[in-house]
Formats: structure tokens, sequence, C-alpha cells
């Protein structure tokens, strides 16, 4: 008789993903619900420039790039690489700072604005996070540098 199949604890990361961004933002969602102190995603440099934003924008505490070559398989050339995101809670009561985190444009959608087109999130309060010919930044700044681009998600 086969023993049941045990979850590794120290296994991470370890899934085959085609939209990095979305599985960051669900992984954030999920873990801020759960009320964890820490969630780790992928580190691509679309998450990572997003974090930074995130970051400056007072939803996160912190976060840290991590590299293990743990996780190195022969057929693997780089060492498997993660981003700890530091959850940030507004009371004891461990009210999140993010309320909602949506998606906008998907691989099977790109939806594109002008700078002058850029739509407001909360009437200004929350971000919109987009990327631009110049890299990834928020609506406020793309309408500051007169720069355009596809928008990626909304945050407040």
């Amino acid at each position: 008789m086969k023993q049941p199949h045990k979850k590794d604890k120290n296994k991470k990361l370890n899934v085959m993903v085609n939209d990095t961004l979305s599985d960051m933002l669900t992984r954030i969602r999920n873990a801020q619900l759960a009320k964890h102190s820490k969630v780790d995603v992928f580190n691509t440099k679309t998450n990572k420039q997003i974090t930074e934003i995130l970051e400056k924008a007072g939803f996160i505490k912190t976060y840290d790039v991590l590299e293990s070559s743990k996780n190195m398989t022969s057929n693997q050339s780089n060492p498997s690489r993660e981003i700890t995101i530091y959850l940030k809670y507004l009371t004891q009561a461990q009210i999140p700072c993010i309320s909602k985190m949506q998606r906008i444009s998907s691989p099977g959608l790109r939806l594109y604005s002008g700078y002058k087109d850029l739509p407001k999130c909360l009437n200004g309060m929350g971000l919109i996070i987009l990327t631009t010919s110049k890299g990834v930044m928020t609506d406020q700044e793309a309408k500051r540098r007169k720069l355009g681009g596809e928008l990626l998600c909304s945050i407040y």
C-alpha cells in the first residue's frame, strides 16, 4: 500500500506559470487574506519593478531578493530565484494595506492607453501600474513624463 503524498515544506515556487504578474497578485491577495507576514513570488524584472513601486507607495513593508542554489537541477543553468515580500497591515486587527489588486491587461487581452487617457483609480487615491518604453511606473509618473503604455494592474 502506497503512502499518501506529503507536501515538502522546503519546496518553493517549482511550478510552471505563464503569467507571473497575475500569479504575484494572487499570491499577495491570498497571503493577506490568510494574515501571513510574508509571501514568496517569482523573481522577474516586471515583478521586481512592481514590488519596488508597492514599497515606495507604502503598500508593503519591504522585500528581499533571494537566490538559492538548493533547487538547481542538471538541466537548469541558473539557480531558482524568488522575491520575498513582507506584507503590511494597518492595525493590530491586521487589516491589509492593500484592499484590492486587479489585473487590467492580460496576455490574452492587452490594454494600452496614452498618457492623456490614463484612467484614474479611486479618483487618484489608488495606483495604476503600467509598463512604458521607459520601464514600469505608476499612472502619476507616466502623466508627468507624458508616456503611455500597457495598463498592468490597479491597486488600492
